[in-house]
């Protein structure tokens, strides 16, 4: 689908990518490359990916290849969106109870750039949680649904 985006199809790339990836903003969408709402965030995500390239590096994971990673991430919606920098995993409050991920898709290319820039500058300063620069309201809402074991 993407020509531009590189795909992650193994555990062993997306941990290569975590550890290899510095002093950016690592980017990880994980969809299907079937799914119409997955195709627009890759749309949205190739439009800025040369404007964010000195910030961020965007990469693509199907949900269907690295279930690894999509139990650890507790993907349960597509697209989610998960951020890194330097290997630590960057959480963000979006005003939802979940901070490790962005669910849904962006409104906007500037939602992204924005929320790119914010998670850039809080790393930059150690920070491992940010505050979304997104009004609430731009943010999908989801009910999650925990289950104990």
């Amino acid at each position: 689908m993407s020509i531009l985006l590189p795909k992650l199809t193994s555990k062993k790339g997306v941990d290569e990518a975590i550890k290899s990836v510095a002093e950016k903003v690592l980017v990880l969408r994980f969809g299907k490359d079937d799914d119409l709402v997955c195709k627009n965030i890759i749309q949205l995500q190739t439009k800025t990916s040369h404007d964010l390239s000195k910030m961020a590096a965007i990469y693509l994971v199907d949900v269907n290849k690295v279930p690894v990673y999509t139990q650890y991430f507790d993907i349960s919606y597509i697209p989610s969106t998960v951020f890194f920098f330097n290997g630590q995993h960057m959480k963000v409050d979006y005003g939802s109870p979940d901070h490790t991920k962005f669910v849904g898709s962006f409104k906007t290319k500037q939602d992204f750039i924005d929320l790119i820039e914010v998670i850039y500058r809080g790393a930059m300063r150690g920070m491992l949680i940010v505050q979304s620069p997104s009004d609430t309201k731009n943010v999908p809402k989801y009910d999650h649904l925990y289950q104990g074991i």
